[in-house]
Formats: C-alpha cells, structure tokens, sequence
C-alpha cells in the first residue's frame, strides 16, 4: 500500500505509523506537507508570530518522528495534532510571559551602580568591536571565529580551508596587535579611562 494513495484514510495513529514504516521517510513528508500550512495557522492564532508558529510545528512533527511508537495509543491523528499544536503554542506564550515578568521585575530592582555597571560592559564591548575591525582581514576573521563564535582551531581550520598552524598564528597575531592598541590607550592620564582599558585586556585578550 502507498502512502500518497492511502493519505485519505489516515485516521488513527496506527494507520499513520504502519505507513510511516512502510514507505520510511517519504510517507512521513507527505504527511507533513498535508498538514503543515493549516497546523501553522492554528499556532499562530495564540503566538501572533508566524515564524515562531513554524518552528512550533515543525519541533511537533520532528517529535513524532523521534518518538513514532506513541502514535499506538493515538485513536484520531487530526486531533491528536491539533491538541498538541496548541498546547505547545500556549506553553510558549506562558514562558514568554514568565521572561517578561521577569525582566519587569529584575528592571524594576536595578540601582544606579548596576546602571553603571551594564554600560561600562557595553563601553568595553564597543571598544573591542571597534579594535578588532582595525585588524588584517584574516586575523580578524580568525579572532571573530574564535573569541565571539567560540569556534575551536580545528573548527576554524576547516571553516576557513587552512593548517590549525596558521589559525594559531593569525590569533596570536590578532591578540599582539590588539593588546598593544590596547597599552597605547591606557597611556592616557584619565584614570577611569585606564581602568577601562585594563578591564579590557584582562577579560577580552588573554
């Protein structure tokens, strides 16, 4: 039996399993794109974000899939898609709201010091993007790629089709020229300037 002449008369999880086994993959993605649109829809009435809607749907199906040996105990594979559907898209508006609150709630405790605090970090972060776009290109891709993606050398090397020898030589590079743009800052007389400038070099380039 073929799954694309036997799609109508999909109704209980053992219908839909019993094809999924037969035909493997190609059964199960007819029977997403069936169902894909209509269940977006359905998401995107309690999460007002189709994109977030899409991802919902698509975790569910990949869950089926990992999980398929549940759909013994489904008796309609209609509601039982639409019942997960929206459970799923209303836990993601409760823990949507629950970061709200909690961000409402960490805003509303903020002091004057912890102010100062978050815009020292951001100082210190615009000036290191601000050094680093000063580098050769190819230290700079390398510094990117290993200090803000946290790729490993390996990583980088293949990324980028070169020896984890050269990788290791453009960061050495990058953190030479980086900590001695760094010095030439702190030359400065301004003392909350150099305590900056410090702050930089101990948590960003060593």
């Amino acid at each position: 039996m073929k799954f694309n002449e036997t799609i109508d008369v999909i109704t209980t999880g053992k219908d839909l399993l019993e094809l999924i086994e037969e035909d493997d993959k190609s059964a199960f993605t007819v029977f997403y794109s069936n169902n894909f649109q209509k269940l977006i829809l359905v998401s995107d009435r309690y999460v007002k974000n189709i994109h977030v809607a899409e991802e919902i749907v698509q975790d569910m199906f990949l869950k089926i899939w990992e999980d398929k040996a549940l759909l013994v105990y489904v008796n309609s594979v209609s509601a039982y898609l639409y019942r997960s559907v929206v459970n799923a898209s209303i836990n993601y508006v409760n823990r949507q709201k629950n970061i709200e609150k909690h961000h409402l709630k960490i805003a509303e405790h903020l002091t004057d010091d912890d102010i100062e605090i978050i815009n020292e970090q951001n100082e210190l972060i615009v000036l290191l993007y601000n050094e680093i776009e000063l580098l050769p290109e190819k230290c700079q891709r390398v510094f990117k790629l290993s200090r803000l993606e946290g790729l490993k050398y390996r990583d980088i090397a293949n990324q980028l089709s070169i020896s984890e020898k050269t990788v290791e030589n453009h960061m050495s590079n990058a953190l030479r020229l980086l900590r001695l743009r760094v010095i030439h800052h702190i030359q400065t007389d301004d003392i909350h300037a150099k305590a900056k400038y410090f702050s930089l070099l101990s948590m960003f380039l060593y």
